[in-house]
């Protein structure tokens, strides 16, 4: 039996922390625990890539190793740019078993009954769903706070243009289950945004993808692109539950499992006919309704937010401007400019013929900004006259083409064709690796041709 002093059982469940964290990441790994069986292999040759000896994890680890290696895992994905909503979707194999009873079903049952009676989404007792709100109660309580004190920033918004488009006000709770409200998310498969569109979904309700601006980020018209969406699935199935499992699988799926179903237009009756991460979407939303509806009586207090959304004005540019510039003149901290306007990909603000690009502001510094104008356009001219390399071009990426993998073809040597990266062919294609089939097709949005 190996013995390992605490110091070294501290890097070592560090390093594997990271290593799973990076490997997630960059491969779609939907589960959010580390696998047992990775922590109980000891790798003696990283160079020849060999695992000399195997040790038993319970030998080496407590439980509360382990329970601290998926804490770090899942505070990695809830920060993390690189999301998917199945990181906060609970997968059926997750909450088998035995959960721990956080709320009894008696009180479940009562309180869902309650909620049911207020929205048209149709909340009912369900013992998947009770473990699922027992789940997330439990493991997931600490980053709640957080994620409420952004919901004070963007959830008036979602408000107003929910309402407008006449769509339940409880659909606010989609963008916490798309994105957990981080309007730069990004999953393994390139859906982007609070509502995380992927970039076909998002040119169809005209949010443009360029190289400074990509409209999927921008708070307000990512919302409204998602109500026009969420208006056009629940005019197909005349159903905002139905709605919801179209918005995250596609209808097609949806009507395929009505199909096989029997015919049943019930979320609970077509779910085992839904793909599986979809199974897990509405409960993910149910149990965020009830969290947030019941958060006191749960013990759970949002932190104070930055800033509230009606704290904030816009202020259209006259010219491309720096992040850097705006703070170096209004003191506003660049962290709150990269906050207030995520849709900047590059922290430049475009200045484009016939494209009104702005800037949104605390309003307490658009005064400031105004007063102080021509001197942020005179340091941007001066940063320019003495920038050896030029700022990117602006590109609207708004052209795909479908290219057919031929004899000697590689991505490298197809990127440097089309002017584009090898990691944006990859997320494009959802590759998982470099490896090409001859006669494959690629869908690829050139920047050459």
């Amino acid at each position: 039996m190996h013995v390992m002093n605490f110091s070294m059982k501290k890097i070592f469940l560090s390093l594997l922390f990271i290593s799973s964290s990076l490997l997630s990441q960059n491969t779609g790994i939907d589960s959010v625990f580390v696998q047992k069986n990775i922590a109980s292999q000891s790798i003696d040759s990283i160079q020849n890539n060999e695992i000399k000896e195997t040790v038993i994890a319970e030998e080496l680890y407590t439980n509360d190793d382990l329970k601290l290696m998926d804490s770090l895992l899942i505070e990695a994905k809830f920060k993390s740019p690189l999301y998917d909503s199945i990181q906060y979707v609970i997968n059926d194999k997750d909450i088998i078993g035995n959960v721990t009873e956080i709320v009894s079903p008696d009180l479940l049952k009562s309180r869902l009954a309650e909620i049911n009676t207020t929205t048209p989404f149709h909340l009912a007792y369900n013992p998947a769903l009770e473990k699922t709100i027992n789940n997330y109660i439990k493991y997931r309580k600490k980053y709640y706070p957080a994620l409420m004190a952004r919901a004070q920033y963007y959830f008036p918004m979602f408000e107003q243009y929910l309402d407008q488009y006449d769509i339940p006000l409880e659909m606010k709770y989609l963008a916490i289950v798309e994105s957990t409200l981080n309007p730069k998310a990004k999953s393994r498969v390139g859906a982007t945004g609070l509502w995380q569109f992927m970039y076909g979904t998002g040119r169809q309700f005209k949010l443009a993808v360029n190289s400074y601006v990509d409209e999927r980020q921008d708070p307000v018209k990512s919302t409204i692109a998602a109500c026009k969406y969420l208006n056009s699935l629940y005019d197909i199935f005349g159903d905002w539950d139905l709605a919801l499992a179209a918005y995250n699988s596609g209808p097609g799926n949806v009507l395929k499992a009505i199909k096989r179903s029997g015919g049943y237009r019930n979320y609970w009756n077509i779910r085992p006919f839904l793909p599986r991460e979809t199974a897990g979407y509405v409960p993910a939303f149910y149990a965020t309704m009830y969290i947030f509806k019941y958060a006191d009586e749960l013990g759970i207090y949002p932190e104070a937010p930055q800033i509230f959304n009606f704290q904030t004005d816009t202020i259209q540019i006259k010219r491309s401007l720096s992040f850097d510039h705006i703070s170096e003149k209004t003191g506003v901290d660049t962290e709150i400019l990269s906050f207030l306007n995520p849709m900047y990909k590059l922290d430049i603000i475009p200045h484009v013929k016939n494209k009104g690009f702005a800037v949104r502001l605390p309003r307490n510094k658009t005064f400031e900004f105004l007063d102080k104008e021509h001197e942020i356009y005179a340091l941007a001219d001066y940063d320019d006259s003495k920038r050896e390399k030029p700022l990117p071009k602006y590109f609207e990426m708004d052209k795909r083409i479908r290219y057919k993998v031929k004899n000697g073809d590689f991505l490298g040597k197809i990127a440097a064709k089309f002017g584009v990266r090898i990691k944006d062919i990859k997320r494009w294609n959802n590759m998982l690796s470099t490896r090409l089939k001859i006669g494959q097709h690629l869908y690829i949005y050139p920047k050459r041709m």
